[in-house]
C-alpha cells in the first residue's frame, strides 16, 4: 500500500503569528515539502491545479518536472488534472514530457476542480462540466495510444493526421486515477478503462466515500477489468499530530478555525468526528486509518494532506516526519497483513504496465511520424 501527501498550494495567513508568505515563498516551500517526503521515505508527492488566489499551484507540470530531478524514489502525481478546462492535446504532451523526464515515476489524476469560475476563465460552460470530463479524456487516451489521431468532437477542434510529441515511454501511457466526490458518472468513467479511483473525502463522511467507491468496484468487475476487490482504489485524508492528543488539538485548532476552505464553519470536534480528519496522537491516527479498510476494502493509496491553512514549514516538515516513522509503518504492516493474496498491494507502476502491455502483445513502438503537411520526416533533412 502507498501512503503519501498532497497539497492545495493555498497561501494563507499563519493566524498565529499574522505573517503570511508571497506566492514564490509558498512555491519554494511546496518544493521543499516535497523533497523532504522523499527523503522520509514517502510514496507520493501530489499538487492540485488551481488558476486563483489564494492557491499557487497554477503549472503542475513545471513543478513536477522539477521534482523529477531533484528526487530520488518518491512517486510525482497530480491531486487534481483538470480534465474539463484544459486541452486534451496540451495534456497528452506535457504529461508525457513529464513520463520521460522522470523516466516513468509519475501518474495523474483526472478531475473536475472545485472551482466553478474556472470554467469561462478557460473558455468553457461548468454545465457541460461531466460532458466534458468524458469527450475530454477519451480524446487523451487516443492521443497517448495511437501515434496518429483523426478526431471530432462536440467541445474542440477536430484534429487530422495529428501527432503528440513526446510519446509515452516505453509505448505505454500514465496510469491514471479519476477523483471525484459526488458524480457517479466519474467513478463510472473510470471503472470503464480499468483507470484508479480516488475518493478525496476530506470533506465528507466515509460512509460516502464507501458508496462512491462500491460504485466503482461494481463497475470495474462488470467491465470485466478483474474482481471488484481488485480494483485500484485510492482515499484522501487530513491529520495533525502530537505526542499528546490535547496538544495536537491546542496546536492546530487557530489553523482549522481560519482554514480559507473550512474555517469559520463547523466546531473542529465536529469536523473531525463526521470525516476523516484525525488531530492527535500517532496512534488515534493508526486506530482510525486503520479502520478504513472495514468500509471500503482494501484500498492501495492513501493521501494525506498536511500543509494547508497556513501551517508553518517547519511544522509540515515535521508532521511529515511523525507520518513517515512513526504511523506508516504501522498502517503499511496492517495492510499488508489483512490483504487478500489477489488483491494488488499497489496501483499498478511504469514497470509493470509495460511488462502487461509486453506479455500481453500491446506496446506501441514509436514510429517516426511525416509531416502532415511536407510529407517529409525531420531525419531527412539530415541527409539533404
Amino acid at each position: 500500500m502507498q501512503f503519501g501527501i498532497f497539497t492545495v498550494g493555498d497561501v494563507t495567513t499563519d493566524p498565529t503569528t499574522g505573517r503570511t508568505p508571497d506566492d514564490t515563498e509558498r512555491v519554494r516551500n511546496m518544493l521543499t515539502i516535497a523533497q523532504h517526503a522523499d527523503q522520509a521515505g514517502l510514496d507520493v508527492f501530489a499538487t492540485g491545479e488551481h488558476h486563483n488566489p489564494p492557491f499557487v499551484p497554477s503549472s503542475p507540470t513545471t513543478m513536477l518536472g522539477y521534482l523529477a530531478g531533484t528526487t530520488t524514489n518518491i512517486i510525482l502525481s497530480t491531486a487534481t488534472t483538470l480534465i474539463t478546462t484544459n486541452d486534451p492535446v496540451r495534456l497528452a504532451e506535457e504529461y508525457a514530457m513529464l513520463q520521460v523526464i522522470s523516466d516513468g515515476r509519475m501518474d495523474l489524476m483526472m478531475g473536475r476542480g472545485n472551482t466553478g469560475p474556472v470554467y469561462p476563465w478557460f473558455g468553457q460552460d461548468i454545465r457541460q462540466g461531466i460532458p466534458l470530463a468524458i469527450e475530454n479524456y477519451a480524446l487523451l487516451r487516443r492521443l497517448w495510444e495511437e501515434d496518429v489521431v483523426d478526431w471530432q468532437g462536440k467541445f474542440r477542434t477536430p484534429l487530422q493526421g495529428f501527432t503528440s510529441t513526446p510519446r509515452p515511454l516505453d509505448g505505454v501511457p500514465p496510469f491514471v486515477w479519476h477523483g471525484s466526490i459526488r458524480s457517479p458518472e466519474i467513478a463510472e468513467q473510470a471503472a470503464y478503462y480499468g483507470d484508479g479511483f480516488l475518493h478525496n473525502a476530506i470533506f465528507w463522511p466515509l460512509e460516502h466515500a464507501a458508496q462512491m467507491v462500491n460504485f466503482y468496484r461494481e463497475r470495474y468487475e462488470h467491465y470485466g477489468h478483474g474482481q471488484a476487490d481488485q480494483a485500484i482504489v485510492g482515499l484522501g485524508g487530513q491529520v495533525f499530530m502530537n505526542k499528546n492528543s490535547q496538544d495536537a488539538v491546542r496546536e492546530f485548532r487557530p489553523y482549522f478555525d481560519n482554514a480559507p476552505v473550512y474555517g469559520h464553519g463547523p466546531a473542529l470536534e465536529d469536523f473531525a468526528r463526521d470525516t476523516p480528519l484525525t488531530v492527535g496522537s500517532p496512534q488515534q491516527v493508526i486506530d482510525r486509518y486503520g479502520k478504513f479498510r472495514d468500509q471500503v476494502g482494501h484500498y492501495q493509496r492513501q493521501m494525506f494532506l498536511m500543509d494547508h491553512a497556513g501551517l508553518p514549514l517547519k511544522t509540515v516538515l515535521e508532521q511529515i516526519d511523525i507520518l513517515a516513522t512513526e504511523v506508516v509503518p504501522v498502517l503499511r504492516a496492517e495492510a499488508e497483513s489483512a490483504r487478500p493474496a489477489h488483491v494488488p498491494a499497489d496501483p499498478p507502476s511504469h514497470a509493470s504496465r509495460v511488462a502487461a502491455a509486453r506479455a500481453a502483445g500491446t506496446v506501441h513502438e514509436q514510429v517516426v511520424a511525416e509531416d502532415t503537411f511536407t510529407g517529409l520526416r525531420a531525419e531527412d533533412s539530415l541527409s539533404s
